[in-house]
């Protein structure tokens, strides 16, 4: 068999995601062809050694490894103020490129990805691992539409983990979301999402417990209550970003990436505490909102003095 090979791009590969999607390909995903080839990172050293330790090559740079694979993955999935630095390496490439969670640390970096890709005419796809699991299954077997859902979700940031639930809500709903609101308190807030035709999505996010993602989905025949089934959570959304790769384009609109990224800028701001802030489609009628609650990597502030 000739394998289709991936190659790892991250901050420093000694991080979760980068070991379960490794598992996930060299495991239960094996039959499907691919193979990561090798891997390169910011942090050189400690990278190299993780690697080593996991029978992967790893190379000094982006265009070592570019020669090597047919697509990439760009992890970093706690360092998303790095991902424009790592897409400015890898786009010009031109392979198709998976981008991990949280895409950008904010709308206008977001953009400024697309943007790149589009210059190089690379495909880009980016999601969290809670875009394709048994709820969304759930879903699509229901027999009329959510009409509202509630969502508990939690880690130990929302600025880290806040992708999460709203990536469960638009997959589910869409992206016509009208307004947001954050109800308590910072460490464990709750968010009220409007969706166009009347539908409501309420997600209670606890920093302070190890709350399951789970969502109680209500229709017109009742409602019910689905739990994310992590046992096969990072297997099926390795299997999502390989279908991505065989289809060679994009799987998930970017307007929900878009959405998304607009939701999460102003569920940290003053402007949705305790009101709704209208979230219009057209940039022209708001204001980009910077990021400030990204937690900035230590090479970052490095290069900053």
């Amino acid at each position: 068999m000739t394998y289709k090979r991936i190659g790892f791009v991250d901050y420093d590969l000694d991080n979760f995601h980068a070991r379960v999607y490794l598992e996930a390909l060299r495991g239960p995903l094996a039959s499907r062809g691919y193979t990561v080839e090798g891997a390169t990172a910011l942090l050189a050293e400690p990278s190299g050694k993780w690697a080593s330790a996991h029978d992967l090559r790893y190379f000094d740079s982006v265009e070592q490894l570019a020669n090597e694979v047919d697509y990439f993955a760009i992890l970093a999935p706690s360092n998303p103020e790095l991902h424009w630095e790592l897409c400015q390496q890898v786009f010009p490439h031109q392979k198709p490129t998976f981008v991990d969670k949280t895409f950008a640390p904010d709308e206008k970096t977001a953009q400024q990805i697309f943007r790149l890709a589009d210059q190089y005419g690379v495909p880009v796809q980016t999601t969290s691992a809670l875009r394709n699991t048994n709820i969304q299954l759930r879903v699509q077997g229901l027999a009329s539409p959510v009409q509202s859902m509630f969502v508990t979700a939690g880690g130990s940031s929302f600025a880290e983990y806040g992708i999460h639930p709203m990536e469960l809500a638009v997959s589910t709903m869409g992206p016509d979301i009208v307004a947001l609101m954050r109800i308590g308190n910072l460490n464990h807030p709750q968010y009220v999402l409007k969706f166009s035709d009347n539908r409501t999505v309420i997600i209670d996010f606890n920093e302070a417990a190890d709350i399951p993602f789970s969502v109680f989905l209500i229709t017109d025949e009742g409602t019910e209550h689905v739990v994310v089934d992590t046992d096969t959570l990072f297997v099926d959304a390795a299997s999502a970003i390989l279908d991505f790769f065989d289809a060679g384009s994009a799987l998930i609109d970017r307007r929900e990436t878009m959405v998304i990224r607009r939701i999460l800028d102003l569920a940290m701001s003053d402007q949705v505490m305790s009101r709704f802030a209208l979230i219009a489609s057209d940039t022209a009628k708001r204001d980009l909102l910077p990021a400030p609650h990204w937690k900035q990597s230590e090479l970052v502030k490095v290069r900053e003095r």
